[in-house]
């Protein structure tokens, strides 16, 4: 396998290509891999609970953008951490499920190709490998830690990122004979503070789902903030976008799958006659479970210095198609939860 380099020269010496885009890109569900392996029960419950939403959605789309406006779905399949499993095993029920329910999946796409994208060619597989995680990573800038003594190793370093300053808890002992007992904060809090600090990535161990190998395991909220990135169209690789759309086959009326997810594209076209994959906006209708995930996503997309020239082309492009496209990514997202079910019941696990 071949890894693709230079993804930190900077976007300005290339010329930034566009793609197309929908009006509005909606993730239809995400199951955790043993969710997919253990039967069918759950994916049909969590999909008719999905579905409602779903339409819902698209009649807000052609409220606001007329009958003709472009929205596309897609469902990103957590194979990063159940990279073992086999996907002529698992694809074909999960689309017999959503189909029963009457619901078309435009796109499938990999939780791995957020972390390396395959490169296609006319349609070929080159054996390059983008290494999109990586990208994303240097694009970090960390809030400033006020007032702070130093302890704390930098984002880059300990691969952790924080909303705010931590407790005086995590401060030194002297820094304790001080004062009282500070509690932790919020950057731009208004009355209250909500402090998160999540987790980008960890060291792998021998115990890791992902390769032992790898230098680092990352983290699901860092590869889901990669996987809105790409659905908003705000991934560049020397200029042009990346993880575009391959249209998978299909022989007799049926597809083929493979014994092994590496051996497909980041994102899979399954509808021929599908809208672009990417979009103005994105909405994302998600177990209830992921809310802390998805505020996750939220800091992290906020700690981002995406190129402007990127965000310009949406904004531009959104103008003449009748599109406002604010500036700040997160703002551009939208995430709807449903509660968790098993065999049509709502739970809270």
């Amino acid at each position: 396998m071949e890894t693709a380099a230079g993804y930190s020269e900077a976007t300005a010496s290339a010329t930034i290509t566009s793609a197309p885009l929908s009006h509005l890109s909606i993730e239809v569900g995400h199951f955790y891999m043993n969710d997919l392996t253990n039967g069918e029960d759950r994916i049909r419950a969590q999909f008719k609970e999905v579905k409602r939403r779903l339409d819902s959605n698209i009649g807000y789309a052609k409220d606001e953008f007329g009958p003709k406006a472009k929205v596309s779905t897609c469902f990103l399949i957590d194979d990063y951490f159940g990279p073992d499993t086999d996907p002529s095993q698992i694809i074909g029920k999960l689309l017999k499920a959503a189909d029963e329910c009457g619901m078309t999946i435009d796109y499938l796409a990999r939780e791995e190709g957020c972390f390396e994208s395959p490169v296609y060619v006319d349609g070929v597989a080159t054996g390059a490998r983008i290494p999109l995680a990586e990208m994303v990573a240097s694009w970090i800038v960390p809030e400033p830690i006020l007032r702070t003594t130093g302890r704390r190793p930098p984002t880059d370093v300990s691969g952790w990122l924080c909303n705010g300053r931590r407790s005086s808890d995590y401060d030194t002992v002297q820094a304790m004979r001080s004062g009282e007992y500070r509690p932790a904060e919020e950057y731009g809090r208004r009355e209250h503070s909500i402090f998160l600090d999540t987790q980008l990535w960890a060291v792998p161990t021998k115990k890791s789902r992902v390769r032992a190998d790898a230098d680092r395991v990352w983290a699901c909220p860092f590869l889901a903030s990669v996987w809105q990135l790409m659905r908003l169209d705000l991934l560049r690789y020397h200029g042009a976008p990346v993880a575009q759309p391959q249209l998978w086959p299909v022989s007799d009326g049926e597809f083929t799958w493979p014994n092994a997810w590496r051996d497909l594209p980041a994102v899979v076209q399954l509808n021929p006659d599908a809208h672009p994959f990417a979009a103005y906006r994105a909405v994302s209708i998600l177990p209830r479970t992921y809310v802390s995930i998805e505020h996750a996503v939220e800091v992290i997309l906020g700690h981002l210095e995406i190129d402007d020239e990127v965000i310009d082309l949406a904004v531009r492009s959104g103008v003449k198609d009748g599109v406002t496209v604010p500036r700040p990514v997160s703002h551009r997202l939208e995430h709807l939860f449903v509660p968790e079910t098993w065999a049509g019941r709502a739970t809270t696990a």
